[in-house]
């Protein structure tokens, strides 16, 4: 059982992925909640223990991640809902610096705006499956849930047992462009968009001339050089009958 929020879940399934006849049940704290939106288990205490003991089980996918390490050399730790490379990574490390005390959402908004108005766009380089994409891009999101940044519903249509990633490419976006979409994230209806695409997959390379940084679950390991792969129904989680 894991008591806290999206980071408590990483450090977790760090520990869990792939290990046989172990079950993950989530008490959901801190401030952020978006890994347990996707599979609706409740905040409240009461509801989430019922889940624990009395919810059914359902075998999730994992990613995997291999990224350059903050310190030097080569990487690797898994993610349960939703991973990034660009602007996302930034981001929720000003967010993780700053005060919560508003709750995750706030925090998470006031975050993007302010990165946002220093954030240089570069070349990045994306391979999904094959398939390639080069452009100037904020953000390369790769997602296993559907939710990040405190409730943002940022790929609506993932399904984490489906054996792909969803994964949001974000082009060059304005100011003008942030601040008309960004409320429409929060009910999943910022796409289709013209300045964004969605790939399906279960590998993702991501590189840049300059270094970007990676974000899982929330959490800043390393930068680009990375390498997504999906690990199917590596962990059993029990969610609400």
């Amino acid at each position: 059982m894991a008591v806290g929020g999206d980071g408590t879940v990483n450090e977790v399934v760090q520990g869990l992925a792939s290990r046989e006849g172990v079950e993950l049940a989530v008490i959901p704290r801190g401030t952020g909640w978006d890994f347990v939106r996707t599979y609706g288990i409740p905040r409240k205490l009461e509801d989430a223990v019922a889940v624990a003991r009395e919810g059914r089980v359902r075998e999730i996918d994992l990613g995997r991640a291999r990224y350059r390490a903050w310190a030097g050399g080569d990487a690797e730790a898994y993610f349960a809902n939703i991973a990034s490379a660009g602007i996302s990574g930034a981001i929720a490390k000003r967010a993780n610096e700053t005060s919560k005390a508003l709750g995750g959402k706030a925090s998470y908004l006031w975050s993007t705006l302010a990165v946002f108005a220093r954030w240089q766009n570069g070349v990045i380089r994306v391979r999904v499956d094959g398939e390639n994409r080069t452009g100037r891009m904020h953000d390369v999101v790769v997602a296993n849930g559907r939710y990040l940044g405190g409730g943002m519903m940022m790929l609506p249509e993932a399904e984490p047992d489906d054996g792909l990633f969803d994964v949001l490419t974000i082009g060059d976006l304005t100011k003008r462009d942030l601040l008309l979409t960004l409320p429409k994230t929060y009910r999943g209806r910022h796409l289709p968009h013209p300045k964004a695409e969605v790939l399906r997959g279960s590998v993702v390379e991501v590189d840049a001339d300059e270094p970007l940084p990676v974000e899982l679950d929330g959490e800043q390991p390393g930068t680009t050089p990375v390498r997504f792969e999906l690990v199917p129904r590596a962990l059993r989680l029990r969610v609400p009958r």
